[in-house]
């Protein structure tokens, strides 16, 4: 009886092309821009509208910043807003329905992951 994997089950083509992928992922984050600090939501006062506030993003690449948001059931973020170089913005939207999240966006577009908000009371 054999245990562990063998060699000669191994896909090198297959394993090849798995490591373009996590190359090309490792490249485009090291090029996006540092993600917003101390990101929180607005809970003080509960309305239908929602508060973002966030603390700037190090680098001097930072060109503004994003919301995110999307469905509770929702796997991916569903819709985005740029809100420009600042740190607060508030959306018409509930609060209770979406999960929401701020990334930051450089000058050539690209994004940095989104940083879900605590709580902020």
């Amino acid at each position: 009886m054999q245990y562990g994997d063998l060699l000669r089950f191994c896909d090198f083509t297959f394993m090849a092309g798995v490591a373009r992928v996590v190359g090309a992922s490792l490249w485009s984050l090291a090029s996006a821009p540092g993600v917003p600090r101390d990101v929180r939501i607005d809970a003080t006062e509960l309305t239908n509208a929602t508060t973002l506030r966030w603390r700037r993003a190090p680098g001097p690449d930072v060109a503004g910043y994003e919301i995110v948001w999307r469905a509770t059931t929702a796997s991916e973020w569903e819709h985005q807003r740029r809100v420009g170089n600042v740190t607060s913005a508030t959306l018409d939207i509930s609060k209770d329905n979406v999960f929401f999240g701020v990334r930051s966006v450089d000058g050539a577009g690209r994004h940095s992951p989104a940083v879900f908000p605590l709580p902020q009371f």
